[in-house]
């Protein structure tokens, strides 16, 4: 399971800035205020051209030259696409530990901060709900399955080890809050499957997401093929992280 919340695109102005200083090429930009007349651009002058559904509004647009120029230097490489640095993405990540654990990877261009387990992972009563198990055979099942009583067995072995898990974890946290003794806690931090999901808040860039698309929109694990597609699906002129033209967003 993997849910993506609070999305905000950043930069584009900048990026635009600084991608045309080594040629001092100012003046052939053409980007702006997505109006038409003679305060913004126009559709005519709009990268998306056809597909664009600003409707004249106040969103800023990048346009044909500019993103002609984009395009050019995404393709010749990552010293050239310098811009996609500066181009950055914040975005709430919820996700199991196992996708975390692989995320880590990314290190250079993103910071993230998460809810804390070492801090509160005793907050609230564990729940199916709060692992990520939609693969277990006969789920459907198990959600109405009472994790306090320990006489209800479940045929499937899987969806009753994660039961029986999640009864442990929850008799371990009332143990906790009841004597605030850490062997208790401890008992909930190594216990805890790596299918439990967390949230974080996350800055990248656009050079880290192509990376990420190339690297992981094949992937086994569900996760980074949903993540691949809401980056080409979702992002704003994401053909300049994943390849092809303005015209196909």
């Amino acid at each position: 399971m993997i849910r993506i919340e609070k999305v905000s695109v950043t930069g584009i102005p900048e990026a635009i800035r600084g991608m045309r200083n080594p040629m001092n090429s100012w003046d052939k930009s053409d980007s702006g205020i997505c109006k038409g007349g003679d305060t913004g651009i126009g559709c005519g002058n709009c990268a998306l051209s056809d597909a664009c559904a600003h409707e004249y509004d106040n969103e800023y647009t990048i346009g044909k030259n500019d993103y002609a120029l984009m395009e050019k230097l995404a393709k010749a490489g990552t010293s050239h696409s310098k811009y996609r640095r500066m181009m950055v993405v914040y975005l709430d990540i919820t996700a199991p530990l196992y996708w975390w654990k692989e995320f880590d990877t990314y290190k250079v261009g993103t910071v993230a901060n998460s809810c804390s387990t070492m801090h509160k992972i005793h907050a609230k009563e564990f729940t199916l709900e709060d692992f990520s198990c939609e693969h277990f055979d006969d789920l459907d099942s198990a959600r109405g399955f009472d994790l306090r009583n320990d006489s209800e067995l479940y045929r499937n072995d899987v969806i009753w080890a994660l039961t029986v898990t999640i009864n442990i974890l929850n008799r371990a946290r009332n143990r906790f809050l009841e004597t605030n003794d850490k062997r208790y806690w401890w008992q909930m931090i190594q216990l805890l499957p790596s299918s439990y999901n967390q949230k974080r808040t996350v800055m990248l860039n656009y050079e880290v997401l192509a990376n990420i698309y190339h690297d992981r929109k094949n992937h086994k694990l569900d996760e980074w093929r949903e993540f691949c597609e809401w980056i080409r699906d979702y992002l704003p002129y994401s053909k300049l992280i994943v390849g092809g033209s303005a015209d196909e967003e």
